[in-house]
């Protein structure tokens, strides 16, 4: 299978200058990829375009990963009805460095080179910028931009100075980049279409040269059709510290089964093989969410590793009933009393007042009809009278109805 054939399948074709995609399949070319540190993790957003990345290099072509040191100061404003806030240096820079951080880790163990545009802005005048670089652009090219015209219409928040000129200063990295990398190629999502597009006329009217963009879609939610990566919690973030591993797993076993198989094409590497045979199994049973289970495992264990990524699962299939708590090992422990409320009981704490301090019950008489009823299980023997308490040395699981849960510390 060809460059060109790999992206069309798995959905990263969108806008491009080639063509013909099939320029792609030629001799290698240098290409870059840039985030703008605006947080210190990356989303699944930009994970899209990351997993893009992946089948660029394994067909041979050079990445050059930039992080927006000197962008990220100004703030992309395509999209935003307002003003950005501007952030200190200092935040920006530990910011960068944290995205070098999980640049390194999407691509461990592939050939790749991380830039960052401040070290060449630094050192740039503003008469300098404006004499080499600014003297090159048309205003009619800035202005037609949408987002400009949305800001300055009448209902618009307006745009300032800076803003209005972020285009130009991320159409100089591919200037820069294109005199000292070799660098022919940016890709990016549908969002940066505009900005890139300042890139190749800079290197067109100042070098002569030629120069291209390769952009996918905006991945979006099927069933809802809200731009994906957002949750009820805000964005799913790829650092663990700010979307857990088991939410981060969550996310995907939510996936809507009009969306998955293409979910499974743009954010693992199973081949479009082993998607259409999982897809067929789907199809049979979609009830049992095979689809969905491979797309949460599959990518938790590129972001987070084999090891986590069991975890997730195994903690998942617990807290639906379908494995026993017992199974779990220490580190599965760790991470579900992370997701868990969790109390100690002491010996003597009678069933009914440890499901009150737990919060599984508003009182000691719900309580009891709560187990009376049968909707009170710990270690997933279901319970059936208030006097048994079948609570073992350690760590407990208590269950109410489907999807309530403490763990419990005797």
């Amino acid at each position: 299978m060809t460059l060109s054939e790999e992206l069309q399948w798995r959905g990263f074709v969108n806008q491009t200058t080639y063509k013909d995609i099939q320029a792609l399949d030629g001799a290698p070319v240098a290409f870059y990829w840039g985030v703008d540190p605006s947080a210190n993790s990356m989303t699944v957003g930009n994970l899209a375009i990351a997993m893009m990345v992946r089948h660029f290099i394994d067909y041979g072509h050079k990445a050059v990963l930039l992080v927006g040191g000197a962008t990220g100061l100004i703030g992309d404003p395509d999209g935003k009805a307002q003003e950005r806030d501007l952030k200190p240096m200092e935040e920006v820079d530990q910011n960068a460095q944290a995205i070098v951080g999980q640049y390194q880790q999407l691509f461990a163990g592939k050939p790749f080179e991380v830039v960052n545009n401040y070290d060449w802005f630094k050192g740039l005048g503003y008469l300098e910028f404006l004499r080499t670089v600014g003297k090159h652009v048309p205003m009619r090219q800035m202005l037609g931009r949408e987002f400009v015209q949305r800001r300055l219409s009448e209902d618009g928040a307006g745009i300032s100075y800076a803003e209005f000129s972020y285009s130009l200063i991320q159409g100089y990295d591919f200037l820069h980049l294109f005199r000292t990398k070799g660098v022919r190629l940016q890709v990016c999502g549908a969002d940066q279409w505009g900005n890139s597009i300042a890139g190749v006329e800079l290197i067109r009217r100042i070098e002569g040269g030629e120069a291209d963009i390769w952009s996918a879609p905006l991945v979006v939610n099927k069933a809802t059709g809200v731009k994906f990566g957002k949750s009820e919690g805000g964005a799913v973030w790829l650092d663990e510290r700010q979307t857990s591993v088991y939410r981060f797993y969550q996310f995907w076993l939510n996936a809507d089964d009009e969306s998955v198989e293409g979910y499974l094409g743009i954010y693992t590497l199973l081949s479009r093989d082993q998607v259409a045979a999982l897809m067929a199994e789907f199809k049979q049973n979609p009830g049992g969410r095979a689809a969905q289970k491979v797309l949460a495992y599959e990518v938790t264990k590129i972001i987070h590793g084999a090891d986590k990524a069991d975890a997730a699962r195994k903690v998942t299939e617990v807290l639906f009933g379908e494995r026993p708590f017992q199974d779990l090992d220490a580190a599965d422990l760790v991470m579900l009393k992370a997701e868990l409320p969790s109390v100690q009981s002491p010996a003597d704490e009678t069933l009914p007042a440890l499901l009150v301090r737990a919060g599984l019950a508003g009182s000691r008489s719900e309580a009891g009809r709560l187990v009376n009823a049968g909707a009170i299980s710990i270690n997933g023997a279901r319970l059936t009278g208030t006097e048994a308490n079948p609570l073992h040395p350690g760590d407990n699981l208590i269950r109410r109805g489907k999807n309530s849960f403490a763990v419990v510390i005797r």
